[in-house]
């Protein structure tokens, strides 16, 4: 999501919640206080306000550099450990670490599980992923998923961040089961579409909230194959972009690659619509999700429909790279990884050196991989962003990064 979608994202969550508190709705938050001009918190990532997401942009800038092989600065995991509440919980921002977290602040399902992912991945913070878990797990809905906020109504994008968040802390998803028995592929399985009409085969935001649907296809779909934005895979999908009837997780994650296939299979790239209030009417190319459906389709083994939508970010990626920062730089370097190109050489751009230049310098020894001791311990892991309980429409997207 983009900086101004995300601030406009937060705005209209707001407005719902001041809603929920006049409804007597079971959970009511303080709206975030933007951050006030100035000198941003040593260890972060990127120059813009973090107020709307400083969690998940840390959070992606450290997994993509583990990812990579770098080793990111101690001053940088320590900054997203310092945001983390006494209960386990995230927020997106917390301007004063020395407060407690407070009964109006609002958590933030999507940070923490972004959050637990990297940690997860770097190793040497269990007790921190532990406690975040936890709290994920005391959260979680009857119907098996997450909202952005705990008490909101479940939806793909969110539910999908904590599958993978769970994967990533040696959990076993489907056997994180609600106080009603549902299981986290339960509530995935009511976002997927059946075959034939609009949107058939994806998964929607929520059944009465499509979203922006490629977005929550591309964070399902990894879900539904227990991996994140870390995909490593030997499976190869031969079915191609075929949709079938499938009253199972795995069939529906084959129907989601399928449609995000086709959308792609025209001009090699995904579009967004115009922000609300926008002078220009047009569709623009969304270079974020078109590299969480890159993602996607390598987590599901089809790679030949992974081809056009690579090209085409190494040759039209770098600038929006430059101009939205760490976690836009964090995504292509995922995209990249999935797919088997070298996100040091995408393009004319060193992803990796890229991102680094947008935080703090790395520490000088590499991150080990697997087999190699020492060093982040690598996971398959989970993550989407999220869209907000009655904004899906209009703010659908994956949560896109800040300068």
């Amino acid at each position: 999501m983009t900086t101004a979608r995300r601030s406009a994202a937060a705005l209209a969550v707001s407005a719902v919640l001041s809603v929920a508190v006049a409804t007597a709705a079971p959970a009511a938050f303080a709206a975030p206080t933007p951050s006030p001009a100035g000198k941003l918190p040593a260890g972060l990532y990127g120059t813009g306000d973090p107020t709307y997401d400083g969690v998940w942009r840390q959070s992606l800038a450290l997994l993509a550099q583990d990812t990579a092989g770098v080793r990111p600065a101690a001053q940088a995991v320590e900054w997203l450990t310092g945001q983390q509440c006494d209960s386990g919980a995230y927020a997106s921002y917390r301007a004063d670490t020395t407060a407690p977290c407070g009964p109006k602040l609002p958590l933030d399902s999507n940070a923490t599980a972004a959050a637990v992912q990297a940690l997860a991945a770097l190793g040497g913070e269990e007790k921190a992923v532990e406690e975040s878990v936890g709290w994920l797990k005391a959260v979680q809905n009857p119907d098996g998923g997450w909202g952005y906020n705990p008490g909101g109504a479940s939806d793909a994008n969110s539910t999908s961040v904590v599958i993978g968040a769970l994967a990533a802390a040696g959990e076993t998803p489907e056997d994180v089961l609600s106080k009603d028995g549902q299981s986290p592929y339960d509530a995935l399985l009511t976002f997927a579409r059946p075959c034939g009409g609009k949107n058939g085969g994806a998964f929607v935001f929520q059944p009465k909230q499509p979203g922006i649907v490629a977005d929550s296809t591309a964070a399902a779909v990894v879900a539904a194959k227990g991996e994140g934005m870390v995909v490593r895979t030997d499976v190869k999908d031969v079915r191609g972009r075929s949709c079938g009837p499938s009253k199972t997780v795995q069939g529906a994650a084959h129907n989601g690659a399928a449609y995000l296939g086709a959308a792609l299979a025209k001009t090699g790239y995904l579009t967004t619509p115009p922000m609300p209030g926008s002078d220009d009417p047009a569709e623009k190319p969304d270079h974020g999700n078109t590299a969480d459906a890159v993602v996607a389709l390598s987590a599901q083994g089809m790679a030949e429909q992974v081809k056009k939508p690579l090209a085409w970010l190494e040759r039209n990626a770098a600038d929006w790279a430059e101009e939205s920062g760490p976690a836009a730089y964090a995504q292509l370097i995922l995209a990249a990884e999935a797919a088997g190109a070298d996100p040091s050489k995408f393009g004319k751009t060193d992803l990796v050196a890229a991102l680094n230049a947008t935080g703090p310098e790395p520490r000088k020894e590499s991150a080990a991989k697997d087999g190699d001791s020492g060093g982040g311990t690598w996971w398959f892991v989970g993550a989407g962003a999220a869209a907000l309980v009655g904004v899906g429409v209009l703010f659908g997207g994956r949560r896109r990064s800040q300068r």
